[in-house]
């Protein structure tokens, strides 16, 4: 490749891969990562990176912009600002709200989305029980991936062990990879029904309705199925080493089985809902009872056991958190803000190394979804979708500052250690800080691995 003509050099900052670093400057040409090099080459633009970490953008395959669907939680414009504020140069988006079941539909949401984002992104569909039919024909459209969840939840119904036998069997058959929410429906519903037969409204009724032996029995049987048809299949939002190691056991046997969590399992604590009530209501709910259970969540992400992570941001306002029993009030946190910021402190604190903040936050979600080398990664060739890091800036959470229609943060009064400074999207810097620079339709939707495969 020449080199000659450089759009943009991210000068001599540190640069870090999921194998390394080292100092080295980045040299853009046309929206890609045309060489990263020691040597001083002139370019357009020059950028000073000598104090920072140079990181590939951050690839987040779980949020929910609800967009279209339920703007007032949040949307495209808002919760992409929020990403691209906070290191997020990707992300895989699906709302409950106006559910994706076909391909008519996958289309009509990727009309209304254009124009509306900051970063680029992906779209992903629902497994819908009457609609299984549907899952070649949204895959060869450009679906990222189908969730399908194990308990009706979020309007969304549950799939039982055959229906989800039926989806992996047509997943494994046109290569398409599969996010099961797992919690099995007959045991929350049957801990439903006692709760609220005995009048409970506390806010820990969130953890025994939707309790650990649910989370554990749906990914047992979503493990043993994922093995059975050798469908790909992602556990999404692990919240315990058990749920890890469930998984794991199956995944040793030949599933072709990965492995999600979220910030949320790494911090929060279960007795937090006690005081904390709606604004810790989400689910799987937190499972750590204590500081150890919390660390063995870190020694997962640190060693690969948790292959990678994504926010699940699912935001309400505040009034929306307050605004009926516990039993009523919306499930889900805001975490494209956040999600960043708490692996970059866990490396500060030597919880997992900077190495491997890149590879469960960029490279591991960017293979696991199709795109990589395109995202996640920043040799040759590669999108231009950086993070500048201060690793040693030091800053407290405040609600205040929350970019996302959230206004709050789960982490609020929080201190961390590590945050981005600037992040670009294919070259052109889209946030500096805490400030978005650029306008919606700075994002690209992606196709997913099927419809590239499909041409």
């Amino acid at each position: 490749m020449s080199r000659d003509g450089f759009d943009l050099a991210v000068r001599d900052g540190l640069v870090v891969g999921p194998s390394g670093r080292r100092r080295a400057t980045v040299y853009v040409r046309g929206g890609r990562v045309a060489l990263v090099s020691h040597e001083h080459l002139p370019a357009a633009r020059e950028v000073d990176a000598s104090d920072l970490l140079v990181l590939p953008g951050m690839v987040d395959t779980h949020v929910h912009f609800m967009d279209p669907g339920d703007p007032e939680r949040e949307d495209f414009p808002s919760g992409t600002a929020a990403a691209a504020c906070a290191g997020v140069t990707t992300v895989i988006e699906h709302t409950h709200a106006r559910p994706v079941r076909t391909a008519a539909e996958l289309a009509e949401k990727r009309e209304h989305l254009a124009g509306r984002s900051l970063v680029d992104f992906g779209l992903a569909a629902h497994a819908w029980p009457e609609h299984l039919g549907e899952l070649e024909g949204l895959w060869r459209a450009g679906a990222a991936y189908v969730k399908a969840f194990t308990c009706s939840t979020h309007g969304v119904p549950g799939l039982d062990a055959a229906h989800l036998l039926e989806l992996f069997r047509r997943a494994a058959a046109a290569g398409a990879t599969c996010l099961v929410h797992c919690e099995d429906d007959s045991i929350t519903a049957w801990a439903e029904a006692a709760l609220r037969g005995a009048g409970r409204e506390d806010a820990p009724v969130v953890c025994e309705w939707r309790n650990r032996d649910a989370e554990a029995a749906a990914t047992a049987v979503t493990a043993l199925l994922a093995r059975r048809t050798g469908a790909a299949v992602v556990v999404a939002h692990a919240s315990s080493p058990e749920i890890v190691e469930l998984a794991r056991r199956e995944r040793r046997e030949g599933a072709r089985l990965l492995v999600e969590s979220c910030p949320q399992y790494l911090l929060l604590r279960e007795d937090e809902l006690r005081e904390l009530g709606p604004f810790r209501k989400f689910t799987p709910p937190a499972r750590a009872r204590s500081e150890r259970e919390l660390e063995r969540m870190w020694d997962a992400l640190a060693d690969g056991r948790v292959h990678h992570v994504g926010s699940d941001h699912a935001p309400s306002t505040r009034a929306q958190k307050t605004g009926g029993s516990i039993w009523d009030v919306h499930f889900g946190l805001p975490g494209v803000d956040t999600t960043l910021p708490v692996l970059l402190d866990g490396a500060h604190a030597g919880r997992l190394s900077y190495e491997r903040v890149v590879e469960a936050y960029a490279e591991a979600p960017a293979r696991a979804y199709g795109l990589w080398p395109r995202k996640g990664t920043l040799r040759d060739g590669a999108d231009a979708d950086l993070v500048l890091v201060d690793p040693e800036a030091r800053w407290t959470v405040r609600d205040e500052d929350v970019v996302s229609k959230a206004g709050w943060s789960p982490f609020a009064g929080r201190t961390f250690v590590g945050r981005a400074v600037a992040t670009y999207v294919r070259g052109a810097l889209v946030a500096e800080g805490r400030r978005v620079v650029a306008e919606p339709g700075a994002g690209a939707f992606l196709p997913g691995a099927g419809a590239e495969a499909g041409g």
